[in-house]
């Protein structure tokens, strides 16, 4: 049992504490002449009653790192993933496709206060960390080598057509992450109009 592994932390728990709560009131009712000479068999009783009793210790909650920290060591994995964009060459449209998508990555992810509003968001950050540590790379690295096969069989589709509708599928994943964050924030804007004309209207 717990107790026998940590007598110190039983000593702490509320299931001792509400036990010893009553096992007091047991001895004042024994000071008054109430037990009389049964009173340890009314003190161990009221113990064990309020040890019965009380609720049940509940464990701490993991602690996970808040979203505001998944955001900063997303920044960190984000400049990495430009880093290898950087040294890939890839066709005009792609690329364009690509600045695009990134330049609105950076804009979402940049310190201030609309990372604030994606912190309060985490299926948000989960979409912004999966784009950046999943879904691009593997894009553009699925592109680099299915180009190479392609040279060896001409004729076959272009990886280009696969990367470019990827691209423009994140691109839009984005943008409706975008527009969700404006849309909090126009709420909020609309709630405090409405309380300032609730208050206007009280006064």
């Amino acid at each position: 049992m717990a107790t026998n592994k940590n007598p110190l932390r039983y000593l702490e728990s509320r299931k001792n504490l509400t036990g010893s709560a009553c096992g007091l009131v047991g001895l004042a009712l024994t000071f008054a002449g109430v037990a009389g000479p049964y009173w340890p068999v009314v003190v161990a009783g009221l113990y064990g009653a309020g040890a019965l009793i009380a609720p049940p210790e509940r464990p701490p909650l993991p602690d996970f790192p808040h979203p505001s920290a998944q955001l900063e060591e997303l920044r960190g994995d984000f400049g990495r993933l430009r880093e290898y964009l950087d040294g890939v060459e890839l066709p005009p449209a792609a690329a364009g496709r690509l600045t695009e998508l990134t330049e609105l990555l950076t804009a979402l992810l940049d310190p201030g206060w609309v990372a604030e509003v994606l912190a309060q968001d985490p299926e948000g950050v989960h979409a912004l960390s999966r784009a950046v540590r999943q879904d691009i790379p593997e894009a553009v690295d699925t592109f680099v080598r299915t180009r190479w096969w392609t040279r060896l069989t001409p004729g076959t589709e272009p990886p280009e057509r696969h990367l470019e509708r990827q691209l423009t599928l994140l691109q839009e994943e984005a943008d409706r992450l975008a527009v969700a964050l404006r849309e909090v924030e126009a709420r909020r804007q609309e709630s405090h109009t409405r309380y300032l004309e609730d208050r206007g209207r009280s006064q």
